[in-house]
């Protein structure tokens, strides 16, 4: 199947044999979004930029990779703007709360059970879940989802590149077991799930060797056997739990 400008880097992130595809998506993701908030095309000196970023804030993940990337002018100018936007909302928030009833058994009922969440909590919890670096991912990598299964349905070689491949972070096979269901009908879905399974069954108990052997090699007896594939099978174990690449350095200003 000949190629178009949007499958290139779904196939690109599958040719490389990584781990999980959709990591390697999503760290260039991750990364052009950090290279335009606070890179030296200074599109945080916008105003509609510092709007955004004033009422949208940024997760704690986000917060440390800016903090990595250098910039510090850069990172200050955002962090006056947004504490200011903040200190508003935060007075408003104050002056209009009302505690919620005391329960009689605090120790022994469930924390807020049957009754309203705090309103002081909610609001910090939505500062919690609002990112700006977060909402400019999302939308490019779930096209890149719905990709995927175009591509799984349409080309051949692609399907095999990833039935043959090394799977998927649990985090991100969970992802596409989602969007399964909303992009194949009920005669792909059958085909699709046990092979996908297969896939993954297979790659974990491989991970799975690879750190058993690692853990081997300490033993003084296999002090001069093979490594085989286990010198990085830590990392690579991480990543194939939650996704990411620890042994990445922090992405950084150029």
């Amino acid at each position: 199947m000949k190629e178009k400008l949007y499958t290139i880097p779904l196939n690109d992130a599958v040719n490389e044999n990584d781990e999980c595809p959709f990591c390697f998506i999503e760290r260039k993701l991750e990364q052009d979004a950090l290279d335009f908030t606070i890179g030296s095309g200074s599109s945080y000196m916008e105003s509609d930029i510092r709007e955004q970023t004033d009422k949208i804030g940024f997760c704690r993940e986000h917060l440390k990779k800016m903090y990595d990337y250098g910039n510090t002018l850069g990172n200050s100018l955002i962090m006056k703007t947004h504490y200011q936007k903040l200190m508003k909302e935060m007075h408003e928030q104050f002056a209009s709360f009302k505690p919620g009833k005391s329960q009689k058994f605090p120790l022994i009922r469930r924390q807020n059970a049957g009754g309203e969440k705090n309103a002081i909590q909610a609001w910090t919890g939505s500062k919690d879940c609002s990112c700006y670096i977060c909402q400019m991912i999302r939308p490019t990598f779930d096209r890149y989802i719905e990709t995927f299964f175009y591509l799984y349905k349409q080309d051949n070689a692609f399907k095999n590149k990833v039935l043959n491949g090394k799977g998927f972070c649990l985090h991100h096979f969970g992802v596409l077991c989602g969007a399964a269901d909303q992009y194949l009908n009920e005669k792909e879905k059958a085909e699709f799930y046990p092979a996908i399974f297969d896939v993954m069954e297979k790659n974990f108990a491989r991970i799975e060797e690879d750190v058993s052997w690692l853990v081997d090699k300490f033993d003084y007896r296999n002090r001069d056997a093979d490594w085989k594939n286990s010198k990085d099978a830590l990392t690579r174990s991480m990543q194939k739990l939650r996704g990411g690449y620890p042994i990445d350095p922090p992405h950084k200003a150029k």
